[in-house]
């Protein structure tokens, strides 16, 4: 099979190149801006494109799939010449699909949680030694890649992320997928760029559920009212799981998980992380893991890249940087933290960087999201508002919104990077929190904080 990929430097695109190529595929691929990790990774497998541009005439009638990434425009000119040539043009997610019309498959969804139960479920599958199929939002720790296809896996574990699929598919790309069995973690409202109103928002989880194959599972978050609401509404012939957050206790900053054995240590902390193991857990039985191996996987799984990944620890101080940014995410977080070293000062630093978060309208949702912590400070770019074209957001909306009185505000990288140097940390835990890196700051210099 020969597949040509238009904007293949993509986290998510670059990912399923190395896969299909790993599969014996012949993969060829263009894009305008390609950076690390995808440039060194796709140069090692000999798919890093020459030069970079659009150049029509690469494409051919030979070509049997073009896989259209979200960074490409509707007018891009490698994507008009393969619809002039009438070749087969699939999103990301439709090629997943294709690629799993033969296997079960398992969906997971929802505004928050997906990419650490995906992760949780792999682990499990991987400690178990039993083969399945993937594709997942964040490299993970014995994986090579983000995505892995086969022919002879029965199994295939996909994060469901309800953003368009392409700039032609304007449909979420985990209406696709078609689920046998299915999760949704939380409903929160995200992508207000895509989706106005938060009734259209939920929308979509409601029809996500109608995508599920008669006769499949539905396993969902009773914790969360929307989600359980949705949930129990739905009238397709499908079976319902609930699962809620387990009992646990932390000691001496080690959480212990409640199981039928007794208390068990686990390496990830959090209300939130344990909800997430939960449906985790459900998902692993029906897919045919039993509770004892399970629970034996997950006392050792140490978490998602990027997802409350410690990134320092030293004596009485720890640093730790998170992908959260919606309202609800930063909630969860932060509390995680603070329940997990109630005795030390938190200091909370997020970053504003998604449309959502950026949108003076939107920013409402955040009041009383960084309350669990001791310190509160939001960082964000006005050029970054720019960038994205969206009306100016003002000191004055930001303070207003998270109805903080001693919240910290920087709108430079350099002053925040000198408060941030500024601070003693004895009897303290950092949290970092964004989707982007506070205008370039080094992550591995926040670990020279904590020695």
């Amino acid at each position: 099979m020969r597949t040509h990929f238009i904007a293949i430097g993509g986290a998510a695109m670059h990912n399923l190149a190395l896969a299909l190529h790993n599969k014996g595929y012949k993969v060829t691929g263009s894009d305008d801006a390609i950076f690390e990790p995808s440039k060194s990774r796709l140069d090692k497998k000999g798919l890093l494109p020459k030069e970079l541009g659009w150049f029509p005439e690469k494409i051919t009638a030979e070509i049997d799939s073009i896989i259209l990434g979200m960074h490409a425009k509707a007018d891009n000119p490698e994507l008009l010449k393969a619809q002039e040539l009438g070749l087969k043009i699939y999103s990301y997610p439709e090629f997943l699909y294709e690629q799993s019309k033969n296997k079960t498959r398992v969906v997971i969804g929802g505004s928050h949680g997906k990419t650490t139960i995906t992760s949780m479920i792999l682990h499990v599958m991987h400690f178990n030694n039993i083969e399945v199929d993937y594709m997942v939002g964040a490299q993970l720790e014995g994986f090579d890649t983000m995505v892995h296809l086969t022919e002879e896996n029965d199994f295939i574990v996909l994060e469901g992320d309800e953003y368009l699929s392409s700039p032609m598919d304007r449909r979420p790309k985990f209406h696709l997928y078609h689920p046998n069995i299915a999760l949704i973690s939380g409903i929160a409202w995200d992508h207000i760029n895509v989706f106005p109103t938060y009734e259209n928002y939920v929308e979509q989880f409601e029809l996500f559920i109608q995508k599920i194959t008669n006769g499949g599972i539905l396993v969902y978050n009773e914790d969360d009212s929307e989600v359980k609401r949705v949930a129990e509404a739905a009238s397709n012939p499908i079976r319902k799981l609930a699962y809620h957050t387990p009992n646990y206790s932390v000691e001496d900053g080690t959480t212990l998980l409640e199981t039928p054995e007794g208390a068990m240590p686990i390496e990830v902390f959090g209300a939130h992380n344990l909800n997430n193991l939960a449906g985790a857990k459900w998902i692993c039985q029906n897919m045919g893991v039993d509770e004892a191996d399970f629970y034996q996987a997950i006392a050792t799984f140490k978490g998602a890249s990027k997802r409350l990944e410690k990134i320092g620890e030293g004596k009485g101080k720890v640093a730790f940087k998170d992908f959260a940014h919606s309202p609800s995410k930063v909630s969860a977080t932060t509390q995680a933290v603070k329940s997990q070293y109630p005795n030390r000062t938190l200091i909370a630093c997020l970053e504003l960087h998604t449309y959502s978060s950026l949108n003076a309208e939107f920013l409402k949702e955040y009041q009383g999201a960084l309350n669990a912590a001791d310190v509160a400070v939001v960082f964000y770019s006005p050029d970054a508002v720019k960038i994205k074209q969206l009306e100016e957001v003002t000191y004055e909306q930001i303070a207003q919104s998270f109805q903080r009185d001693d919240l910290l505000i920087f709108t430079n990288p350099v002053d925040f990077k000198e408060y941030l140097f500024s601070q003693n940390f004895d009897n303290s835990a950092l949290l970092l929190m964004s989707s982007g890196n506070y205008g370039g700051l080094n992550f591995d210099e926040v670990k020279g904080l904590m020695q």
